[in-house]
This record gives C-alpha cells, structure tokens and sequence, in this order.
C-alpha cells in the first residue's frame, strides 16, 4: 500500500511538474513557440526558369500534406512560363520554314520581281538566243 501511496505521489508531481514548464514558463518558457513554416518563392523574376530553378523547390508541409495555394502558384507560373516558351518555339520554327523555303526556291523565285525593265529585256533577249542556239545543234548543222 506505501508503494501505491508513492507511485500516485510521484505520478501527479511529474504531470504538475510538466504542466508547469509547458504553460507557466512565463518568457523563458521551456517550450518557445514555433514560428510557422512560410513559402518562400525560390523561382527567379528576372529570367526564364531552368531545371535547377525547378528541382530547387520545396514546399512547407502541414498536417495534411502540402499548402494546396502554394503549390497552385508555382505550378500556375511553371505552366505560364512553359506556354511562352512553346510559343516563342513555334514562333521561331516558323520563321526558320519560311527562311528554308526561300533558300530551296533560291534566286528564282524572285527572278522577275528584282530586275529592271532594261534588265529583264536584255535577259529574255539572251534566253532567246541561246534557245536558238540549242536548236542548230539539235538539227546537227
């Protein structure tokens, strides 16, 4: 019986003595608040996102997992910036089929446009010319 007497003794000075410290420690109070885990935005403003600009993100985690906020804006601006970036792409190949197409056309294409009316006579004048001298050495003379 002494020994229960001295378990229950010991029992309510150990849960006063932790009361204490947890609620009453005053400002030295044995367990400091904590401050809360915020996001802070890793991703830079002033150029496009790499890789390691991504991979270097991490979000605070609460008791349910992520903060869904968070996590949407970063994935909103990843998202935007990844539009941009295929719209710039396209842009570019574009402008890279039409360079090719007029490369393959080459001078012809714009054979007609780009010569004076002197300069245009005096070339169909030489076509004809050599027109007419494909033909004697067809005919074997």
């Amino acid at each position: 019986m002494v020994l229960f007497l001295f378990l229950v003794i010991a029992l309510v000075v150990v849960v006063g003595a932790v009361t204490l410290a947890v609620v009453g420690g005053g400002e030295s109070a044995a367990l400091p608040e904590a401050a809360p885990e915020r996001f802070t935005d890793p991703l830079p403003v002033d150029r496009p996102l790499r890789r390691a600009d991504v991979d270097a993100v991490r979000f605070p985690t609460t008791l349910r997992g992520y903060h869904m906020g968070e996590v949407d804006d970063v994935l909103g601006r990843v998202g935007a910036e990844l539009a941009e970036r295929d719209a710039r792409i396209a842009e570019l190949e574009a402008a890279l089929a039409g360079a090719q197409a007029t490369a393959v056309a080459g001078p012809a294409l714009l054979e007609g446009y780009d010569r004076g009316p002197r300069e245009a006579a005096a070339g169909d004048k030489a076509e004809g010319t050599a027109q007419a001298l494909d033909q004697k050495g067809d005919d074997g003379r």
